[in-house]
C-alpha cells in the first residue's frame, strides 16, 4: 500500500507538477519518498496571466488530469495537493498585488475542483525556496538519517550539502555553516531527526535567468543610447531580433532603467559576439562595492565563506550541461567556465544553430548566461580553484528531481520529525532478516560439513 502527494512548482517561466510516492507504513523513513511521475504544464508561468487570471487555472488542467490517472482512484481523496509559487509571483505581488491575488484565487478554484486533498496555494518566500531546496537535496542523498541493513537508524557521519538554485526570476544559495551569521534574515535553525542545523540562506530576486537577460538588455540599450539598431555584445554574430521596449521594461527588475521613450517603440538588436564587452555588461548587474558586514557576496548581502560540497541545479545544471555536451568543454575549475563562456560568445549564430538546432529558442543567450554563472559563482559567492570543484551540477538524485518541491511537501506533511525516530523494526522486516541469517548459517554449515567429508574421504583413500 502506497501513499501519494502532489506539488505544483509554479515558477516564473513555467509550472511543473510532481507526484511523490512512499510506502504507507514508512512515512518517517529517509530516502523512501520518490518521484512517481511529473508533468510540465504547457505555456508560461502563472504570473504571466495577470491580465487573464482564469486562464492561469485552466492552464493546469492537462497535468491535473494526468495526476488523476497516475494516482490510483482509491487514493485520490487522501492525496495532499499543494501549489507553491516562486519569484515570478513574488514580482507580480510587488507590481500588482490585486492581480497576484486574482491569479492565486483562480488557480486555487481549479485545484479545489479535483478530488484530491487540496492544502492551499501560496507564494513562497525566497528563504523558504532556498531552505526547501536544501532539504530536498540532503534528504535524497540520505545526509540526515538512513536505515541500516538491520533496520536500525543510522546518523550518517557525513556533512550536509550546500544547495544552489537558479530559476527564472531569482537565484538561491543555502548551506550549513559554523560561522556566525551576522544578518539574522539569512539565518535558519532547523531540527531534523533530532539533529540541529544552522543554515545560511539568501534569495536574490531579479537574479534569475529571465530577469538577468532583461536587465542585461536594459544596460545594453542604455549604453547604446536607445538607437534604432543596437549592438548586443552577448548575442552571437549573425543573430538579430526586433524587440518592443515593453517586453524589456515590463518587470519591477528593470523599472529603474526605464527610458522616457514610448514603450511601444521597437528597437532592432544585433549580436556582435564580443566576449570581453559582454563580461563588462554582465558584471555591471552586480554591486560589489558596498558591504556593512565582515563578508558580503554582492549588493551588500552578508555571506559567510562557502564550505563543503554543493549541488547546483535548475539553470545552473542546464548551463553547464550545454557547455559539456554541445560545446564539448569540461568544467572542473572556474577558468574552464570562463573559457567556455568566451568560446560561446565568439561562436557565430550559424555555427551555434548547427551544433544545437533543437535549442534555437535559448541559443542566443548561452553566452550571457554562462558568463553570469561564472561571475555569480566566483566574484559573487567567492568559489575559487579550491572550492569550485566541490560543486556538482546535477538535475536529479537517482530518479528524483532536485528543487524545493519535495522539501516543501516533506515539511507540510511533517514527514521529517524534529526528534530522532525510535529504532523500531516491523515484524515483516525482522522476519526477513531472520530468514537471511538462517540461510547464511545453513549455507556455511553445509559448506564446512562438505569440506570435512571431502578431507575424510581423501584420507581414507590414501
Amino acid at each position: 500500500s502506497s501513499q501519494y502527494g502532489i506539488v505544483l512548482d509554479a515558477g516564473s517561466s513555467h509550472t511543473a507538477l510532481f507526484i511523490y510516492k512512499w510506502p504507507a507504513d514508512k512515512e518517517n523513513d529517509t530516502g523512501v519518498v520518490s518521484e512517481h511521475s511529473m508533468c510540465d504544464v504547457e505555456g508560461p508561468g502563472i504570473s504571466s496571466y495577470s491580465y487573464n487570471p482564469p486562464a492561469a487555472g485552466t492552464s493546469l488542467v492537462h497535468c491535473l488530469n494526468q495526476a488523476l490517472r497516475d494516482v490510483p482512484k482509491e487514493k485520490h481523496v487522501g492525496t495532499p495537493l499543494y501549489l507553491g509559487a516562486t519569484a515570478g509571483m513574488r514580482l507580480l505581488n510587488i507590481a500588482n498585488p490585486e492581480a497576484s491575488d486574482a491569479v492565486l484565487s483562480a488557480v486555487a478554484a481549479t485545484l479545489k475542483s479535483y478530488p484530491f486533498d487540496f492544502r492551499g496555494a501560496k507564494i513562497l518566500s525566497g528563504e523558504e525556496e532556498g531552505v526547501f531546496g536544501w532539504v530536498t537535496a540532503n534528504y535524497l542523498l540520505e545526509n540526515f538519517i538512513k536505515r541500516g541493513w538491520l533496520g536500525e537508524w543510522i546518523q550518517p557521519q557525513k556533512k550536509t550539502l550546500g544547495a544552489m538554485d537558479f530559476g527564472g526570476a531569482s537565484t538561491q544559495i543555502t548551506f550549513e555553516t559554523k560561522d556566525t551569521i551576522e544578518d539574522p534574515r539569512n539565518k535558519v535553525m532547523l531540527k531534523l531527526y533530532g539533529q540541529a542545523y544552522k543554515v545560511y540562506t539568501h534569495s536574490f530576486l531579479c537574479y534569475g535567468r529571465d530577469q538577468v537577460l532583461k536587465r542585461l538588455l536594459a544596460k545594453v540599450l542604455k549604453a547604446e543610447s536607445y538607437k534604432a539598431t543596437v549592438s548586443h555584445p552577448c548575442w552571437p554574430t549573425g543573430y538579430r531580433k526586433s524587440l518592443s521596449l515593453s517586453s524589456i521594461y515590463d518587470s519591477p527588475c528593470t523599472e529603474k532603467e526605464r527610458p522616457s521613450l514610448a514603450l511601444n517603440t521597437t528597437i532592432t538588436v544585433a549580436g556582435t559576439g564580443n566576449g570581453s564587452l559582454c563580461t563588462q555588461h554582465v558584471s555591471n548587474l552586480f554591486n560589489f562595492s558596498i558591504c556593512s558586514f565582515s563578508h558580503c557576496s554582492f549588493d551588500g548581502i552578508f555571506q559567510p565563506e562557502v564550505s563543503g560540497n554543493f549541488i547546483a541545479f535548475s539553470a545552473f545544471f542546464y548551463t553547464v550541461d550545454f557547455i559539456r555536451t554541445v560545446m564539448g568543454r569540461p568544467v572542473h575549475l572556474p577558468g574552464d567556465l570562463k573559457d567556455a563562456a568566451e568560446t560561446i560568445c565568439a561562436t557565430s549564430w550559424s555555427e551555434l544553430l548547427q551544433k544545437a538546432p533543437k535549442l534555437e529558442k535559448r541559443l542566443p543567450d548561452y553566452c550571457a548566461v554562462s558568463m553570469f554563472v561564472y561571475l555569480l559563482t566566483t566574484k559573487g559567492y567567492n568559489f575559487n580553484n579550491h572550492s569550485f570543484p566541490n560543486i556538482a551540477f546535477q538535475k536529479k538524485v537517482g530518479e528524483t528531481s532536485i528543487g524545493w518541491a519535495l522539501g516543501y511537501m516533506l515539511n507540510l506533511t511533517n514527514m521529517i520529525p524534529s526528534e530522532k525516530p525510535s529504532s523500531h523494526k516491523s515484524m515483516l522486516y525482522n522476519y526477513w532478516v531472520f530468514l537471511i541469517l538462517l540461510f547464511v548459517v545453513t549455507t556455511l554449515t553445509s559448506l564446512v560439513t562438505a569440506i570435512c567429508l571431502l578431507r575424510r574421504s581423501k584420507s581414507l583413500t590414501i
